[in-house]
């Protein structure tokens, strides 16, 4: 399988995907090969996500979630207060210590995790502020010039309350 990639005829023709570029190239590279633990990731809306972990075999205590600027780790240690003492034949839960990683987009922002049966879940949430959502631009800039039939004076008025 394939895993480098040549996203050069991109950069050329793009501006300001820089970032999105490193992210395709460095994930393929840092990806964890052995899938350990399973997760799932959903689309609930626009705006909402949610990461689902198997963490069988692990206490809530155990779990650390930490949300930096644009990445959400998730790692596992097990405490080592369990001794082998030769009771185990064969152990098939796994207790092994993990890290994941996730890199998150602009703006989004973990809301809350919870663990139950086995399973952490982990809500993301988008939250784009006000200034950076999309708006449209008048062209010519002169309110009465966009306006039919309203009253001149009105519409002066407004394009100078409006600057």
């Amino acid at each position: 399988m394939r895993t480098n990639f040549d996203l050069s005829g991109f950069r050329r023709s793009t501006i300001g995907f820089d970032r999105l570029f490193d992210l395709l190239e460095s994930s393929a590279a840092a990806q964890n090969a052995d899938g350990y633990p399973p997760f799932d990731l959903e689309y609930d809306d626009a705006d909402s996500y949610r990461i689902t972990l198997a963490v069988a075999g692990f206490k809530p205590q155990e779990i650390e979630v930490t949300a930096q600027q644009n990445l959400l780790i998730v790692s596992g240690r097990k405490a080592d207060d369990e001794q082998n003492d030769g009771r185990y034949l064969h152990r098939g839960i796994a207790r092994r210590g993990f890290e994941r990683r996730f890199e998150l987009a602009d703006f989004v922002q973990v809301k809350s995790a919870d663990m139950k049966d086995g399973l952490l879940t982990i809500d993301l949430a988008r939250e784009v502020p006000e200034a950076m959502r999309p708006r449209r631009i008048e062209i010519g800039g002169n309110v009465h010039q966009l306006e039919t039939g309203a009253n001149d004076g009105d519409a002066k008025k407004g394009s100078r309350e409006a600057a």
